[in-house]
């Protein structure tokens, strides 16, 4: 089967993905399965239908997913395509230690309408990776396991996810010139994280975009693969975390 498992659109911020697009573009690459997974962050982001409060880039307020509109397309998009192309309805949820509660709200409320939920870690108190900002003032080591150590408390304290996505993305926005920290002097805490999964009966995600961001390889490495399978994990799903038509 083929199937992608982190797809954003343009009800993520940082796409301009058309839904209807994806799906026709999926279908001709001859994909079985689709699941969107728009992007969720509170802290960092307020939601829809607060855009007063939120930070604007090019004009236009960044904010979480507008769940009535992206769960009512999806529902025409099943119904349209149904018939050529499993469409699975998902979220990534950029999850924070003190964001918690937030997350488990919006699980509440469309519980009902999801079937998939990417765990991710995208800042550390309030502050982004992808800017530098988490990174800045910090040593590569503080600020690498200052990401595992939120990983693995919110996936032990917080109930509402599926898989893990980009275990190690922390790699992609590791400034240091001589590249990111080697796998051994994380192997011990990335165990741990593993070994929340598996007990949970959670799965982790290979997502290809490593490739994409100049690592030579998926996230995470085939270390981690290696890892999780002598640990005894087994449920792993592929995404490409595409966002753009370009």
């Amino acid at each position: 089967m083929l199937a992608d498992y982190h797809v954003h659109s343009g009800y993520s911020d940082d796409s301009d993905y058309p839904m209807e697009q994806v799906v026709r573009d999926a279908i001709r690459l001859n994909l079985d399965e689709l699941c969107f997974t728009e992007h969720v962050d509170y802290g960092v982001k307020p939601d829809w239908d607060k855009p007063a409060t939120a930070r604007f880039e090019n004009g236009h307020p960044v904010t979480n997913c507008p769940y009535p509109a992206y769960f009512a397309e999806l529902k025409r998009m099943r119904e349209t395509y149904g018939s050529q192309i499993r469409i699975a309805r998902g979220l990534e949820f950029g999850v924070q230690h003190h964001t918690m509660d937030a997350f488990d709200r919006v699980y509440e409320a469309y519980a009902d309408q999801l079937d998939f939920i990417l765990l991710s870690i995208h800042q550390v108190g309030d502050r982004e990776f992808w800017t530098g900002d988490f990174q800045r003032g910090h040593t590569q080591r503080e600020f690498t396991l200052a990401y595992y150590e939120e990983l693995l408390r919110v996936a032990r304290d917080f109930d509402h996810w599926s898989v893990i996505a980009h275990l190690d993305l922390i790699r992609r926005y590791d400034p240091t010139p001589t590249g990111p920290m080697p796998f051994e002097d994380v192997r011990d805490i990335t165990a741990e994280i593993l070994k929340v999964a598996i007990s949970r009966g959670r799965g982790i995600e290979v997502n290809t975009s490593g490739w994409r961001y100049g690592l030579g390889g998926p996230q995470p490495t085939e270390d981690v693969l290696r890892l999780y399978r002598d640990l005894g994990g087994t449920i792993v799903t592929i995404g490409s975390d595409l966002y753009s038509l370009t």
